[in-house]
């Protein structure tokens, strides 16, 4: 079910989703399960709403949740073109570089729909994505970029298709 918050975020509107989190009585990971299961970062990563994926990621939005089929919300800033989005992710250390249920990461995804200049930050983006990992594993610091929900899914549908 797409929330207020869903709503607010698709349609760009940062003051709205800054009062709604400011409230605390709605949490910025909620997936709406009639759409995909989309969070409100992924919608307004989608839209090209910079400013709302910052306030989304600065009260607790996580970047590396995905939607049934994998993406993240990189997957679909990469789709429509919104490199302003990539690069803030990115920024924030939220993963660019994931694959989704198909193996495509949204490097690929820029790629199909022909959005060049994503793809010439992603690749640049993705070798400096791997390098922080590993930096941040040599100094101990943890990284939030595994969905256990869509991994505990991707398993169990994984099983079934055996």
């Amino acid at each position: 079910m797409m929330t207020e918050l869903h709503a607010a975020a698709a349609a760009g509107n940062c003051e709205l989703v800054e009062e709604l989190l400011k409230r605390n009585t709605c949490d910025p990971n909620q997936r709406d399960v009639d759409w995909n299961h989309k969070t409100a970062l992924h919608w307004a990563a989608a839209q090209g709403h910079t400013d709302v994926v910052r306030v989304l990621v600065e009260h607790g939005a996580r970047a590396c949740l995905r939607t049934d089929n994998g993406w993240t919300p990189a997957h679909f800033a990469a789709e429509s073109g919104h490199l302003g989005v990539l690069r803030l992710l990115h920024g924030l250390h939220g993963p660019v570089d994931r694959e989704d249920d198909s193996g495509d990461r949204p490097v690929r995804i820029a790629q199909i729909y022909g959005h060049e200049d994503c793809v010439c930050f992603l690749k640049i983006a993705e070798v400096e994505a791997e390098a922080y990992r590993q930096g941040a594993v040599q100094r101990g610091v943890s990284l939030d970029e595994t969905d256990e929900e869509w991994e505990d899914s991707r398993k169990k549908r994984l099983e079934v298709k055996k």
